[in-house]
C-alpha cells in the first residue's frame, strides 16, 4: 500500500456531493455535484488497509481485487486502476452507481469505522478512465465461426455479449425495446445513471464486434425455436419482467400502475421517445406501496413531475440504524439508508399496510379489519377512479406474524397509486410455447451447474434464472455464463467465471439466528 497507517490518519469517511434539492428536483441530471477525481480522492482511498483476509472481495460477487484498485488510486494511477477494475467488471460505470455495495458492508475498516468508499473509487475510476480515453475497444485476436443470439440487453445480457464476443465468438444481442440496456436504459431514473453512460459502453461494444438488434421481441418478430436453428447457441437473458401483484379489493380501478409501468415512461419522454402510456403524478397525490430501491425512484420522479405530494407505504419497520445480531458483520448490514429520493421530499409510513375497499357499488365486499393477508384497499369515485387508499398500521403478535391494530384505520388521498413490491419472475410465455424449457418452483428458467436449461445449446443468466437480484449479480452471471457458452462450443475455456448459479450472497442460516 502506498500509505499503510492511512487507514489511522484518515478516520472521515468522504464521498461526492450532491447537488442542492432545491437545485435538482427540477431537473433529471445526476444528484451528484462532483464527478471524477476530487482532492480527497487519494486520500480517501489509503483508508483500505490491504487485508491479509479481505472480505469486502467476498462481499463482491464479481471478485473485484478491491484492496489493489484502492491502492492505485491513492496513488493516482487512474489507468492501472482501470485496467484492475475492468478485468473483473465490464461495467462498473453502473455498479459504481446503482450497486447497493455489499463490498463496503464486509469491509473490515466498517467493524470500528466508517466502510472505505470503496464504491466511489469504483466510480471514479471509470469516470476518470472515460474522460482519459482509457475506455478502448478491445476486438478478438481471432475469431471463430461459431454464433450466439443473447436474448435480453441488461447488464446480464451485455455481460455475457462482451465476454463472447472478445473471445472471438460472432454474437447479436436482441432487444425488444428500442434501445439497448434493458431495466438499466429505461428502469432506472437518469437521476441516477445519466443515459450517455450506456451509449459509450454499447459504442465500445460494437467497435469489438458485437451486433445489436433491437425492436425484436423473440416470440413475436421471430420464433424462439427458429431463433435457436439459426445460432449455435442461444442465451435468454430476459431478467424478472413479470411484477409482483397485491391482492387488492379495486385492483382494476384507474390510476393504479406498476412502478415499471410509470419509471420507463418517465425516461422515455426525457429523450423524446414515444411513452408506452400516460402515467403521470404533476398535481396528485402519489402512494406507492413498497419501500425499496424502486419504491425510492418512484419517490424521486414522482417530484420532479410535480406531485402534489407523495407517500411510501412500507409494512416492515424501519431498518436500524445500527448493525444487528441478526446481520452481523461482514454480512450485508440492512441498516437504514436515506436515499438521493429520500431526501427530496415525499413520506415513508412504516409498519403500515391497507385494508379495505370502498367504492359506488353496494355489493362490493370490504376486507375486515383483522384479516392479515396481503393487502390494499382503494377509495374510487363514481368514474371508477381510484381517489383513496385505506390503511392500517401494523406490529407483530407473540408468534412474530403481522397482525392489524386495530383504531388505526385511515384513509390517505391518491390520485395515483404505485406497486412497488419487486418482481415475481421472468416472462416465459412464448419461451414455453416455443421452445420448452423447465422452470424451477419459482417460475425462473431451470439451469445446471453450467448455466444451460433443459434444451440443448440453450443457457440461461441473470433474474431470469436466479430471480430478483442486484445488478453487480447480473454482470457476474453474465460472465459466468459466457466462460459455460465458450466452453460448450469449443471444448475449453479461458474466460473467468466468478460465480455459480447456486451461489448467494452470504448470510448466517437460520439456526444460528436462533438462540
Amino acid at each position: 500500500m502506498s500509505d499503510p497507517r492511512g487507514f489511522l490518519k484518515v478516520r472521515t469517511r468522504r464521498e461526492m456531493a450532491e447537488r442542492p434539492v432545491e437545485e435538482r428536483i427540477k431537473d433529471w441530471f445526476d444528484v451528484h455535484a462532483e464527478h471524477g477525481a476530487q482532492p480527497w480522492t487519494r486520500e480517501q482511498a489509503s483508508r483500505c488497509m490491504d487485508c491479509g483476509t479481505p472480505f469486502c472481495m467476498t462481499g463482491c460477487p464479481l471478485g473485484n481485487v478491491i484492496p489493489e484498485f484502492n491502492d492505485l488510486v491513492s496513488q493516482g494511477k487512474w489507468e492501472d486502476a482501470y485496467n484492475r477494475l475492468s478485468m473483473t467488471n465490464n461495467f462498473p460505470e453502473a455498479t459504481g452507481r446503482i450497486c447497493p455495495a455489499p463490498c463496503e458492508h464486509a469491509c473490515v475498516l466498517a467493524i470500528h469505522q466508517p466502510a472505505t468508499a470503496i464504491k466511489n473509487d469504483e466510480v471514479t475510476i471509470i469516470d476518470q478512465a472515460f474522460a482519459l480515453g482509457y475506455v478502448k475497444p478491445m476486438p478478438p485476436q481471432r475469431l471463430t465461426d461459431m454464433t450466439i443470439a443473447i436474448v435480453g440487453s441488461g447488464p446480464a445480457g451485455l455481460a455475457c455479449a462482451q465476454q463472447l464476443t472478445r473471445a472471438g465468438h460472432t454474437v447479436v444481442v436482441y432487444e425488444r425495446d428500442d434501445a439497448i440496456g434493458g431495466l438499466m436504459r429505461y428502469g432506472i431514473p437518469n437521476f441516477k445513471l445519466d443515459k450517455h453512460l450506456l451509449d459509450e459502453r454499447i459504442a465500445q461494444m460494437e467497435a469489438e464486434g458485437t451486433r445489436f438488434m433491437t425492436n425484436m421481441e423473440i416470440g413475436k418478430n421471430i420464433s424462439w425455436d427458429e431463433l435457436r436453428s439459426r445460432y449455435d447457441a442461444v442465451v435468454v437473458a430476459i431478467g424478472s419482467g413479470a411484477p409482483r401483484d397485491v391482492a387488492i379489493p379495486g385492483r382494476d380501478l384507474e390510476g393504479i400502475h406498476f412502478a415499471m409501468d410509470f419509471l420507463p415512461d418517465t425516461t422515455r419522454r426525457l429523450y423524446g421517445v414515444q411513452p408506452h402510456g400516460d402515467i403521470d403524478a404533476n398535481g396528485k397525490h402519489v402512494v406507492i406501496i413498497g419501500g425499496g430501491d424502486t419504491g425510492s425512484d418512484c419517490l424521486g420522479a414522482s417530484i420532479r413531475q410535480g406531485a402534489k405530494d407523495v407517500t411510501v407505504l412500507q409494512i416492515n419497520p424501519q431498518e436500524p440504524l445500527e448493525r444487528t445480531e441478526s446481520h452481523p458483520w461482514p454480512t450485508y448490514a440492512r441498516t437504514y439508508q436515506k436515499t438521493t429520493s429520500m431526501q427530496e421530499g415525499g413520506e415513508y409510513l412504516y409498519n403500515t399496510d391497507s385494508v379495505s375497499f370502498e367504492g359506488i357499488e353496494d355489493d362490493l365486499d370490504r376486507v375486515a379489519v383483522d384479516d392479515t393477508s396481503v393487502p390494499a384497499g382503494f377509495v374510487a369515485d363514481e368514474q371508477g377512479h381510484v381517489t383513496g387508499v385505506k390503511i392500517v398500521s401494523v406490529e407483530l403478535d407473540e408468534n412474530g406474524r403481522r397482525v392489524h391494530v386495530p383504531g388505526t384505520e385511515r384513509v390517505l388521498p391518491a390520485d395515483l397509486v404505485l406497486i412497488s413490491v419487486g418482481f415475481a419472475h421472468p416472462d416465459t410465455t412464448t419461451l414455453l410455447d416455443q421452445l420448452p424449457v423447465e422452470l424451477d418452483g419459482r417460475g425462473n428458467v431451470s439451469r445446471d451447474a453450467e448455466f444451460s436449461t433443459t434444451q440443448d445449446g440453450v443457457f440461461v443468466c441473470g433474474d431470469a434464472g436466479r430471480g430478483q437480484s442486484l445488478v453487480v449479480w447480473a454482470i457476474s452471471e453474465g460472465r459466468s455464463c459466457a466462460a459455460s457458452v465458450d466452453k460448450y462450443l469449443t471444448g475449453v475455456t479461458e474466460l473467468p467465471s466468478p460465480i455459480a448459479p447456486t451461489d448467494r450472497p452470504m448470510s448466517l442460516p437460520l439456526k444460528a439466528l436462533v438462540h
